[in-house]
């Protein structure tokens, strides 16, 4: 890449794939299996995003001794009838066509399990536009193996990049925590699971409402850091 091609970093659900029910459905379904209250749609949908296990333990209520056999359960229903369930969102296989024929690298880094991450969008047909996908562990119930949350993440993409400087897309106030803590600006989505002024509230850069203004938004930032970048050349320094 060239030293004013800013490589962009997207998230998963929400983000590039709208998971249309297939994750809320399987959440539904594993609480159901193991007795468990079914909480509401609302709530179903704000569990999207951030790691399943967290969210199965602290929004769902699920009793830690249950947490395996819930997850387990989960991800059964979700590769036999989740991932099909799900669909790219509109203008997303343009935008990444666009970015491979500008030769912009473009990663994915998703709390999703990295193997499921390559199984989504491999059915999608888009795995191959990605230079990199890093997600988590595959065990969902670990807490140390593979990279630590949103921001190992996230850092696991930028050393994959070979750079500090990236902008990360995604739909939920992890992105932008997570994008924050390795210095790189985050672009929130409209279209994913974040409650209105959630994305703001945590500091996103920028809101947008449809691909064409994502694009867009990349491109201004990309030229303002080629105009800081232009501006210190010129004042002699290295």
């Amino acid at each position: 890449m060239t030293s004013t091609t800013v490589p962009v970093i997207f998230d998963l659900d929400g983000t590039l794939v709208d998971p249309a029910g297939g994750i809320t459905d399987g959440i539904a379904s594993a609480l159901t299996e193991l007795g468990l209250p079914v909480p509401g749609q609302d709530v179903l949908n704000a569990m999207i995003g951030p790691k399943l296990s967290d969210s199965l333990l602290n929004v769902a209520g699920v009793p830690a001794a249950l947490l395996a056999d819930a997850v387990r359960i989960y991800r059964q229903h979700y590769l036999e009838s989740g991932i099909a369930q799900s669909r790219l969102y509109p203008g997303i296989v343009e935008l990444l066509d666009g970015y491979v024929a500008s030769g912009r690298p473009v990663a994915v880094a998703t709390q999703k399990p990295e193997n499921l991450a390559n199984l989504v969008l491999g059915h999608h047909g888009i795995a191959d536009r990605f230079h990199f996908i890093r997600g988590s562990a595959a065990d969902e119930t670990a807490t140390a193996a593979g990279p630590v949350g949103k921001t190992g993440i996230i850092a696991a993409a930028l050393a994959d990049l070979r750079t500090q400087h990236a902008i990360m897309v995604g739909d939920r106030a992890q992105d932008v925590a997570g994008a924050f803590a390795n210095g790189i600006d985050c672009i929130g989505v409209s279209w994913g699971f974040a409650p209105d002024g959630e994305l703001e509230e945590a500091g996103a850069v920028a809101v947008v409402h449809d691909s064409l203004t994502l694009r867009s938004k990349i491109e201004e930032l990309e030229a303002v850091r080629a105009a800081a970048l232009s501006e210190v050349r010129n004042d002699g320094a290295v």
